[in-house]
């Protein structure tokens, strides 16, 4: 066995004694009022820093931040087995039996799938269990709209309805932002607002088809942005003045400055 493993069982018993402790009469007041709605944006949350987390290579802090999810995993749980719902130990049984049904090249044909075979099987499986949901029926409509764009177009994608490669969306870019001019040039709040709409569901199509996921790489950005932004901070600091005191001619001076440290 795994060494890993060892005392993993007792690890996750322990976690879940210590919310029902914390959810007890005796415990805290504000876990003992959490519900699993409640808890939903915390949880959002919390799977945000995770990528983080990620992003930044920091695995110290990635330990951290999944122990941090596992607890509203944990948590949610416990409150619906309070309210007889089902426990954690169904919430495992459910995805240990998904993971081996959705995964016959593994547990029982025992052949070999490169990864976009195994997607595409994967997608196929999970649509036969969710038929009744529609093709998209799989996309949560809670998740970020940039998140669902990129989702949308890979779904389609996996039954031929695609670009034959990236150079067709980069038209494609350029096509919608002609008829994002136009709707300027009519004064058409309406169609504006659409073609926007249109031309970031297509820049989001050629990240795809280029091989970026557009979360990670606007994330990037927008890092970005802030070290940029709060370096020129700094240098204007350093020059005497704060940002409301500053002009635009004096702010750009600066960002210039920062982008070159």
């Amino acid at each position: 066995m795994d060494s890993s493993m060892d005392g993993l069982s007792d690890a996750i018993a322990g976690l879940v004694e210590i919310v029902r402790r914390l959810r007890s009469p005796s415990g805290c007041s504000w876990d003992r009022e959490q519900t699993v709605q409640s808890l939903s944006p915390f949880m959002l949350e919390e799977a945000y820093e995770v990528a983080d987390a990620i992003a930044g290579g920091d695995m110290d802090l990635l330990r951290t931040e999944l122990g941090d999810l596992l607890l509203h995993v944990v948590m949610s749980a416990v409150i619906c087995q309070e309210n007889g719902l089902f426990t954690l130990r169904e919430v495992v049984d459910t995805i240990s039996r998904k993971l081996v049904r959705r995964h016959p090249h593994v547990f029982d044909e025992r052949n070999s799938l490169s990864p976009e075979e195994v997607e595409r099987q994967w997608e196929s499986i999970k649509a036969s269990e969710k038929r009744e949901e529609g093709f998209f029926g799989s996309v949560p409509p809670s998740m970020p709209a940039l998140q669902t764009a990129w989702r949308i177009q890979q779904r389609a994608s996996e039954v031929g309805f695609d670009w034959p490669d990236a150079a067709g969306a980069r038209d494609k870019i350029f096509e919608e932002m002609d008829e994002f001019e136009d709707s300027l040039e009519k004064g058409d709040c309406r169609a504006q607002e659409e073609e926007l709409g249109d031309l970031l569901f297509s820049i989001v199509n050629y990240c795809r088809l280029l091989g970026f996921q557009p979360e990670g790489v606007l994330r990037a950005s927008n890092r970005k942005f802030i070290r940029r932004f709060t370096r020129m901070e700094a240098i204007l600091a350093e020059a005497g003045y704060s940002l409301h005191e500053a002009d635009i001619r004096m702010m750009e001076s600066a960002w210039q400055k920062a982008k070159a440290d």
